[in-house]
């Protein structure tokens, strides 16, 4: 496998009929929502925008799962209304996640909560515009989770198919959450160790950006349940290091790359794997200085300081080679399921390449 089967004209074309799967549906919910005037049409315009943009990695994922395990004709238009269920559910995420982290922007425009919190203070309504714009994006992030579910259910495939998908999703989305509250609960003691910080990791993102995609799509293509579990072994390393790579960007990451503040993971106190290898490889003071930072207002000299420790600490080039292994673990695994169970060999090589673009994204 070459790893090269996906060109670049293809998955911009794949992206632009994903978009449109996204666009068609949203515009059904416009409709119904429609008579409920101007309030419910700017929820559903704040959900487009947060669906917009992105790698859409995980519509990838569950459509190249799909495209390795399928062994009969089927309609196009059908998984990619499956796969832009799994953009539906990220989004449900960062809405909710940016709240949870009082994140001020996503994606170089301001986070949900905050836009709320600006329309209310513009109209110069009376009451909190903080509260309404937490209102607003918790009930945008149960929308969007919803309509994934919906989305998902009417993808145009029968039910034999989409059943065993949905049951992917149920689990995927009991996952993500419960991994979000780890999440939660590990910043609000304020210490984490590297096992912890592996555990958050991998059930707040790693399994629900690729092994459950994956599985999502393989579901739909009537995959067994080895092909499943050979896909794991593909998806889940692949996913852990996804996760790792966004952890160096959010401490190292150009905010031009990132749409997010530099080091802004340090601002919001975020107790990632990275943070917890330089905790505890630093020396004693540097650690202590790194520790007492964590989730502070910083400008631009205290987040060089912060990274210059991290550096140090040999917590940056840990984190790189764990990526390294992580990644190459996930392609061997792909290799020996291509074999063992059988999956489609263009699909397989599509699948080796978006390992590399899940993991080498620039800092």
């Amino acid at each position: 496998m070459t790893g090269q089967a996906w060109d670049q004209g293809d998955q911009q074309q794949f992206r632009t009929d994903l978009q449109a799967a996204i666009d068609g549906f949203l515009d059904e919910q416009a409709a119904r929502l429609a008579p409920l005037g101007d309030d419910a049409a700017r929820l559903v315009a704040e959900g487009r925008a947060v669906v917009s943009g992105g790698k859409r990695f995980r519509a990838a994922f569950c459509y190249w799962g799909f495209r390795a395990a399928a062994r009969e004709q089927y309609d196009e238009r059908t998984i990619l209304r499956a796969a832009a269920s799994l953009e539906l559910l990220h989004a449900s995420a960062l809405v909710h996640d940016d709240l949870m982290d009082a994140s001020d922007t996503r994606r170089g425009r301001p986070a949900t909560h905050r836009g709320f919190a600006e329309l209310h203070r513009d109209q110069t309504w009376p009451g909190d515009p903080q509260q309404y714009g937490a209102a607003a994006a918790i009930l945008l992030g149960d929308l969007l989770l919803s309509w994934s579910d919906e989305l998902l259910r009417r993808c145009g495939m029968p039910f034999d198919r989409v059943g065993p998908a949905l049951d992917v999703l149920d689990t995927c989305r009991s996952e993500v959450i419960a991994g979000q509250f780890l999440d939660v609960s590990v910043q609000a003691r304020g210490r984490a160790t590297v096992e912890d910080a592996m555990t958050v990791l991998r059930y707040k993102s790693a399994k629900y950006s690729i092994e459950r995609p994956l599985h999502v799509g393989a579901a739909l293509a009537g995959a067994s349940p080895d092909a499943l579990a050979a896909l794991t072994g593909y998806g889940l390393p692949l996913g852990e290091a996804f996760q790792l790579r966004d952890d160096l960007l959010g401490v190292f990451g150009d905010p031009a790359t990132t749409g997010k503040p530099a080091g802004d993971d340090l601002v919001e106190g975020k107790r990632t794997v990275l943070v917890a290898l330089a905790l505890e490889g630093a020396p004693a003071a540097d650690a202590a200085r790194l520790d007492a930072a964590l989730g502070t207002t910083l400008g631009e000299e205290e987040v060089a300081e912060l990274r210059g420790i991290i550096d140090r600490s040999g917590a940056h080039a840990q984190v790189e080679e764990k990526i390294d292994d992580l990644a190459q673990r996930a392609v061997t695994a792909l290799a020996e399921a291509r074999s063992a169970v059988g999956l489609d060999e263009h699909a397989c090589a599509v699948l080796e390449g978006l390992a590399s673009s899940a993991t080498r994204r620039a800092l």
